[in-house]
């Protein structure tokens, strides 16, 4: 079976950008744009591409801070400062090097990255294995048959990856059941809250014993007071919560699958990327 790759470039992005703005040395061009969140984007970038092998790719993008969820709920992500004014001149910059790849650039107006790449995993996952390099745990809601999350740890070439065989495992509960914990725990780093006084430990298990909120409702008089109380003081705050974890997986998207072929010219990269002022090898060297 061909394999897609899904590449979450916000995450890659960000995380090339603090991995080395640490330093100070932020890799400027002669006109004076930074260019270090690129150059350690590409590195993370071709490293996904060597060990996934994928005879197709998407890279996948945030199209501003207002989406639908915002809507929702203003205080979605609203705890998040400004990106650094090193960072912001290359969040195009970062496209316009992705193009020389001829990989696709995608994103949705009023939607995230994470449901670009959802609705993508599922709109091909029954013909191609779907793989999608992340850093963001949000994304292992999408794990299932023939779609693999492959989360980024320290390094590069380090990945924890899960599939629909050792999820459970690694997590203790089913991907299906993770915007039932995202309910019950909300996400300080989205800023929603969940149900406050439940924690990590208990959601686990309570899903692990009751598997959904519609079970554990029914089953409310086997639960502890104090649970019953929260429960009863803040569903609404753990359905909007859930809704606010929920990828959605069927925008309609316009993206021709073939235009995600993997057809690397070297040359051409190469030859582009002097022109961008990105001072790395041959591209050759690292696939």
């Amino acid at each position: 079976m061909k394999r897609i790759l899904l590449v979450d470039g916000m995450a890659l992005l960000f995380r090339g950008y603090f991995a080395t703005a640490y330093s100070g040395n932020f890799m400027k061009r002669e006109d004076g744009t930074p260019t270090n969140g690129v150059y350690q984007f590409l590195k993370y970038f071709l490293d996904g591409i060597k060990t996934f092998d994928p005879s197709h790719i998407f890279c996948c993008w945030d199209m501003g801070s207002k989406t639908f969820r915002t809507e929702m709920y203003p205080d979605y992500k609203a705890n998040r400062s400004a990106p650094p004014e090193e960072l912001i001149p290359q969040f195009e910059l970062v496209k316009e090097v992705v193009t020389l790849f001829n990989v696709p650039n995608i994103g949705e107006e009023n939607y995230e990255a994470d449901d670009v790449i959802g609705s993508l995993a599922e709109k091909y996952r029954d013909e191609y294995e779907i793989v999608i390099q992340t850093g963001d745990q949000d994304m292992l809601q999408l794990v299932q048959s023939h779609v693999n999350v492959a989360i980024m740890k320290k390094g590069i070439g380090n990945y924890d990856i899960y599939t629909e065989e050792n999820f459970y495992d690694k997590k203790g509960v089913r991907p299906n059941q993770i915007t039932e914990l995202k309910g019950f725990t909300g996400d300080s780093a989205d800023n929603y809250p969940g149900i406050k006084g439940i924690g990590e430990k208990t959601a686990l298990k309570l899903l692990q014993t009751y598997d959904t909120m519609d079970d554990i409702l029914n089953k409310q008089a086997e639960l502890t007071k104090g649970v019953q109380k929260k429960l009863a003081e803040q569903l609404d705050m753990y359905h909007l919560s859930k809704s606010l974890a929920e990828i959605k997986c069927d925008l309609p998207l316009t993206c021709q699958i073939d235009d995600a072929v993997k057809n690397f010219e070297v040359e051409t990269i190469d030859s582009g990327m002097k022109a961008h002022g990105i001072r790395l090898r041959s591209i050759e060297a690292y696939l």
